[in-house]
């Protein structure tokens, strides 16, 4: 266990994000083949068994979002059953996309992002309805500096309110971008902690979030395994696989470990999706990630357009 920044949160190294359990649908690469089963009541006990799993493996940060379908509810019905409270888990939640995929895989929109101030009070009272005191972070859900969120007047009135009632504030950041949105939200101020993606392929926003746990922020990754990229279905050439069994262990938990080894991270979130995946992902507390593993592997890193472009390029499944 450790602290959330600045935050006075108590936070465990590895967290879990709900993107691929509150929904049929999601980007990670043979998702449609871990969830099976898509009615409601049958991914509510596959979420409530990987809930399980994680707990049972030290995970005490939950990361969810009102558009990650069904996982706000799914999370509170598992808060419910397992008798919960704040003091035992960290939940933190985002608002800015709404869910419009109606349950469905085959559509062409999946969720609808509106950064306005009238998002936000609608999401935070439909959040605060399902997680109520449980929530402990509400987060701005994709940031960019196009988007104009950082610089709203309304958005930070309001989210200083939320941090007046007790509740943390953050923010998410996404695309080649990333590092000009931290840099940013650095100047505005106002904000405990971010959510940004870096792994062994996208590393171009590692100063600015150095720059911001140096600022007392919370540093949460997100997508540490590239949206199934970086784990034996996904691994192309092969080279993270070879390096994970030389080391005794699983291609995703090595993954895991290069974030982990980074000084400025305070949780790094597993987006499993099966019980088996959060134990291969909990292997990444063990896994050693070494200065050799760091020089074998650095050519795994990826020019940050090129890989978020191939990231766009993923298919709902």
């Amino acid at each position: 266990m450790r602290t959330l920044g600045a935050t006075g949160l108590p936070v465990s190294a590895l967290g879990l994000g709900l993107a691929a359990l509150g929904r049929p649908g999601y980007i990670n690469l043979g998702h449609a083949g871990d969830v099976g089963d898509t009615h409601v009541e049958a991914m509510e006990r596959r979420a409530h068994e990987v809930l399980d799993a994680a707990y049972a493996g030290g995970v005490r940060y939950f990361d969810a979002a009102r558009s990650y379908g069904r996982a706000e509810a799914f999370l509170a019905s598992w808060l419910r059953r397992r008798g919960l409270s704040r003091d035992d888990v960290t939940v933190g939640s985002k608002w800015g996309y709404t869910y419009t995929a109606d349950w469905r895989v085959d559509v062409d929109e999946h969720e609808v992002k509106d950064l306005t101030v009238t998002t936000l009070r609608r999401q935070l009272g439909e959040t605060r309805a399902l997680i109520g005191e449980h929530l402990a972070l509400y987060q701005i859900h994709s940031a960019t500096l196009e988007s104009g969120v950082l610089d709203d007047a309304e958005v930070r009135e309001e989210l200083a309110r939320l941090r007046e009632d007790g509740v943390r504030v953050g923010f998410t950041a996404t695309g080649p971008r990333q590092a000009a949105t931290i840099e940013r939200a650095l100047e505005v101020g106002g904000f405990d902690a971010v959510q940004a993606t870096w792994n062994v392929h996208e590393r171009a926003a590692t100063g600015a979030l150095a720059a911001a746990h140096e600022a007392g922020l919370g540093v949460i990754v997100k997508e540490a395994l590239a949206n199934g990229r970086l784990t034996e279905r996904g691994d192309a050439d092969g080279r993270l696989t070879a390096a994970a069994r030389e080391r005794g262990t699983t291609p995703d938990a090595l993954a895991l470990a290069a974030v982990l080894a980074r000084p400025w991270v305070d949780v790094v979130l597993s987006g499993a999706a099966t019980v088996d995946t959060v134990r291969s992902n909990l292997a990444a507390l063990e896994a050693q990630w070494d200065a050799r593993a760091e020089e074998e592997l650095a050519a795994l890193e990826e020019p940050a357009d090129e890989y978020w472009e191939r990231r766009s390029e993923l298919a709902w499944n």
